[in-house]
């Protein structure tokens, strides 16, 4: 089959697009309220794009009657956020994140979640998520009924469990993040397998990497 993206009406091309792109990783964005309090929803049009600069980006959606939802206004006024990655022991509680609250509703308090502060931005971040990445606004970029933030990450706090004994590499057998298939399908990181490129194709790489240096005596 063939679909014309040019001619399909939006709420096909969201149902393919879903569909298979994906698993894509849930993003718990945590924000300040006008009033003062915690924000916190879940987005899946999101990912890592670049190291340097460390930019995340995440698409937005309007509501159904075409306003605007509570954390890009927030993030729009106070230009920061805060990125919460999600794991099995927080899933529950994200989904009610999710529900489309009034705008002085607490979603932390809410969900029985347990904040802590941010370092660099006004904002909170989940005590247990496995990874908070605190981000100011790079740019936002307005569609009709849709915005694209790209976020300049400032601030990352690791549990500590995540991390191997040296601090360097994820340890897979506890961080096994959640994302998000097609509608109310969802996927858990439980199975991780290593693929590399076979040795013997590095002699067939146009760009090489540079030798290492001997080791100093």
């Amino acid at each position: 089959m063939q679909f014309d993206f040019t001619d399909l009406p939006a709420a096909d091309r969201y149902r393919l697009l879903t569909n298979f792109i994906g698993p894509r990783p849930i993003a718990l964005i945590t924000t300040r309220a006008e009033a003062g309090h915690d924000n916190a929803a879940p987005m899946s049009f999101f990912n890592v794009f670049a190291h340097e600069p460390p930019i995340v980006i995440v698409g937005f959606s309007a509501r159904p009657d075409g306003s605007e939802k509570d954390t890009l206004s927030n993030l729009r006024r106070t230009e920061e956020f805060c990125v919460n990655m999600v794991d099995m022991e927080l899933a529950d509680q994200m989904i009610l994140c999710g529900v489309n609250f009034a705008a002085d509703v607490d979603e932390l308090d809410f969900a029985g979640l347990e904040a802590a502060a941010c370092t660099q931005i006004n904002a909170s971040r989940l005590q247990r998520t496995p990874c908070a990445m605190e981000c100011r606004i790079e740019r936002i970029i307005d569609f009709p009924g849709r915005a694209i933030v790209l976020g300049q990450v400032v601030e990352m706090h690791v549990r500590d469990d995540c991390l191997d004994a040296q601090g360097r590499y994820v340890d897979p057998s506890v961080y096994q993040p959640i994302a998000r298939l097609h509608g109310d399908n969802y996927i858990v990181s439980d199975r991780q397998f290593e693929l590399k490129k076979p040795a013997e194709m590095s002699a067939h790489e146009v760009a090489q990497l540079a030798p290492s240096e001997p080791e100093k005596p």
